[in-house]
């Protein structure tokens, strides 16, 4: 692969900001509450690649074409260089129901797609049912973290499949999710203590569906909406205004960018347009405690700085417990995004982060 130039003074800085799903991260463990902070890196960077977990937000979503919603397998795959990325203007999003869903749950799923296809002008279609329910499951592991399952993945690939020989070109997925109103997790993620139990089994759905069609691709669960609760934290609060999960979905996959394979790449990625390579990304964010995934360590092994930034979780699979600084790699302490901000604009403006903390080393002569 031919070198790339190193960018000019004050041009974007594509960054990478992954949140793990289902593991209790203050922020980015809830209804989209990581928004605000993705919103502040695109600003800071000028091109920030992140999963649909960090701006999912159920009814609630923020356009904004710095912002690169990228599958979190697919995410893996680019940060290893196995992938490059083309940004579109627009995508014909496949809607994909689970056939376990109950009618009226699917008739009000529906609407919302007609409601975006009316309101925010998005081309959704076709809409297609799995031959069988997809019986998902969903589990807290051990150590807390929410993970799932998935009876019947042959007929979701089935589904996905169809769908994208019908001319979908990204799909959103809404399956059926058991349910308990009256769990006492659900009650504590609703108050801000618990974890989001549904989102392991979703990263299960996403990430099959992606790595089978390589297509942009995102999940939305169907359920029935909670009762009324009073003292609900304001990161929860996003998936009670309305009925289903799906706007922030559709949203983000209408523009969602081309996936290109670079294993045994050819005439046609080489002519497909300006792509991002892995190659060119100046930083990549995530939660200190949160540091093993593909994504981050691919950064790393790369020598791409990471921003470990203070975002309790339930992992705490730090830089110190990796070694990752003992290997050589470039860790930045940020006690929060707005901090981490900061530093990916001093990177972005070639300016040297230690410079910017007190006390300055004298250098040893």
């Amino acid at each position: 692969m031919t070198a790339l130039p190193p960018p000019a003074e004050g041009c974007p800085l594509p960054t990478l900001m992954v949140v793990p799903s289902g593991v209790g991260c203050a922020t980015g463990g809830y209804a989209g509450d990581a928004l605000p902070a993705a919103r502040l890196l695109a600003a800071a960077s000028g091109c920030l690649i992140t999963h649909p977990n960090v701006i999912n937000g159920a009814a609630l979503y923020w356009s904004d074409p710095r912002v690169l919603y990228v599958e979190g397998w697919a995410l893996g795959r680019f940060a290893a260089g196995h992938l490059a990325l083309r940004p579109v203007r627009s995508r014909r999003v496949g809607l994909l129901l689970d056939a376990g869903i109950e009618e009226e749950l699917r008739l009000r799923h529906l609407q919302v797609a007609d409601g975006c296809r009316a309101t925010l002008g998005l081309e959704i279609g076709p809409v297609l049912t799995t031959d069988v329910p997809l019986g998902v499951g969903v589990e807290l592991g051990p150590s807390g973290a929410s993970w799932g399952t998935l009876a019947r993945p042959d007929a979701l690939l089935r589904a996905g499949e169809q769908l994208r020989d019908a001319g979908a070109t990204a799909i959103a997925v809404v399956a059926r999710f058991p349910e308990d109103p009256h769990s006492e997790a659900l009650a504590a993620y609703r108050s801000g203590a618990g974890v989001d139990a549904l989102a392991g089994a979703e990263a299960v759905i996403s990430h099959l569906l992606s790595r089978h069609l390589l297509l942009p691709c995102a999940h939305a669960p169907a359920l029935r909406p909670l009762p009324l609760q009073r003292g609900l934290d304001p990161r929860a609060a996003g998936e009670e205004l309305g009925t289903t999960f799906l706007p922030c979905v559709l949203v983000g996959l209408s523009r969602a960018p081309d996936l290109l394979p670079l294993s045994g790449a050819g005439p046609a990625v080489a002519a497909a347009g300006p792509l991002l390579h892995s190659q060119q990304l100046g930083a990549v964010v995530a939660p200190a405690g949160a540091l093993g995934g593909e994504a981050v360590l691919a950064c790393v092994e790369r020598g791409v700085p990471l921003i470990a930034v203070d975002n309790p979780c339930l992992l705490q699979v730090s830089a110190q417990a990796l070694a990752l600084e003992d290997a050589g790699a470039t860790v930045l302490s940020a006690v929060g995004y707005a901090e981490a901000a900061g530093l990916v604009l001093a990177l972005r403006e070639g300016i040297a982060p230690a410079a910017l903390r007190r006390p300055i080393e004298p250098l040893d002569g």
